[in-house]
């Protein structure tokens, strides 16, 4: 099969809403394993109750997630982008299924051994994220906006999910013996199947759809050679090898030109998950009291986050609610930091309700925010430079969420630990 006509826009985009439910399956696949560790911290706080699993667990994640992000963004214009995103899925299901192993294993017994394997397996988690995240964005940002918007709200529905999942396997197991580690070996059983469909969509059939073979198609003609093993997959033979006059025409920006034409942007993303993960869920999950709701409370609190961060990112659909200003942005972004001071008063005098409406608007703001940036900065640039541009963003989205973790801590001071 030929090239398509990659100059002009293509015939009714075809494919168009089977795209954009594969990218919503496959965003939520990035973070399902994660947000399934995060969404079961009630069992692993009552396995290992002196090691605080909520914070440590991000805290080990986070690391790994960054160091292979900066180093694959470092090497994206000659990554083979097919292999990164394969090999990220395919990790994030061996990962999964490791976990169910590791607790039949030692038959739900607690200790360090154990809990030295389970941040072995949350630092896997972070590589994978790393592989999957940044390439995912990245070869979305050549597409249509709806597909990276798509993309994005699947990271947050995997959420939203796994807190839905988390409170019906709780409710069902809560009076059973054994309760908690039943809920937590479904849940992860669930998890490794759902990974697991991600590898077969990624491999099979989203490089076979039409909208997302003229997009690399039309991006391999603007001199992106990521996309090569995509168009084979899709049924594409790969353009000729361009002349000397029009190699200087595909030249692209380097990722330093970029970087400071868009650090705006990168700031804004550093500083949205910066705040947003101070708070959550280490936060959340162990500094908000005592409440009616028992234990119950942090999932919860964990589950309306999620539930808004996902609506969050439906918001910028409506083309009159979406923020594109740079400086707007920047304003809005820098004005949530009013959320530390607001959700230490509300935790040490305000009651439940409250604390329940702060973390909601945490979690609106932040997919709000998320998509509005994403969809806004690869504008007006060649798909190679958008490529890159995705990573990039990417790379500061995860240093904000390292700040993040590691300014949580701050929360215990004075706590005794």
């Amino acid at each position: 099969m030929g090239s398509p006509d990659v100059n002009g826009p293509p015939p009714k985009l075809e494919g168009k809403y089977a795209a954009m439910v594969v990218c919503w399956l496959l965003g939520n696949g990035c973070l399902f394993s994660w947000n399934s560790m995060l969404t079961i911290e009630d069992y692993y706080a009552d396995l290992f109750p002196r090691y605080h699993p909520a914070r440590v667990l991000t805290l080990v994640y986070q690391p790994f997630a960054l160091g292979t992000i900066i180093i694959l963004s470092y090497h994206e214009a000659k990554m083979n982008t097919r292999k990164r995103n394969l090999f990220g899925y395919v990790l994030f299901f061996i990962t999964s299924l490791l976990v169910l192993v590791l607790d039949l294993a030692t038959s739900g017994r607690g200790g360090l051994g154990t809990f030295i394997g389970i941040c072995a397996i949350s630092a896997a988690f972070g590589i994978a994220d790393a592989h999957v995240q940044g390439g995912m964005v990245g070869d979305l940002s050549f597409m249509s906006g709806e597909l990276i918007q798509s993309f994005l709200a699947g990271l947050a529905a995997s959420g939203a999910l796994t807190s839905a999942l988390r409170l019906i396997t709780k409710a069902a197991f809560e009076n059973s013996h054994n309760g908690l580690r039943k809920g937590a070996l479904l849940f992860f059983a669930i998890s490794s199947f759902f990974e697991l469909l991600c590898v077969i969509l990624y491999a099979f059939a989203f490089p076979k759809l039409p909208i997302v073979k003229y997009y690399r198609s039309k991006a391999a003609s603007e001199g992106s050679k990521t996309v090569s093993a995509d168009l084979a997959a899709g049924g594409i033979q790969t353009l000729p090898e361009a002349d000397e006059e029009e190699q200087r025409d595909l030249e692209r920006l380097g990722n330093k030109q970029l970087l400071l034409q868009n650090i705006d942007y990168a700031l804004d993303m550093f500083l949205i998950y910066a705040l947003t993960l101070s708070i959550f869920p280490g936060f959340l999950s162990e500094d908000t009291g005592s409440h009616s709701l028992g234990t119950w409370y942090a999932l919860v609190l964990i589950a309306m986050y999620n539930v808004n961060d996902l609506i969050g990112r439906y918001i910028p659909l409506v083309k009159f609610l979406k923020l594109e200003n740079r400086r707007g942005l920047m304003v809005v972004i820098l004005s949530r930091f009013l959320l530390v001071p607001a959700f230490y008063f509300t935790a040490k005098y305000g009651d439940q309700g409250w604390m329940i409406m702060l973390t909601s608007f945490l979690g609106l703001s932040n997919g709000y925010l998320t998509v509005c940036v994403l969809t806004s900065a690869p504008k007006g640039y060649k798909g190679p430079e958008q490529n890159a541009l995705g990573n990039l963003l990417v790379v500061f989205l995860l240093v904000g969420i390292f700040a993040g973790v590691t300014l949580d801590w701050l929360w215990l001071i004075g706590k005794g630990w």
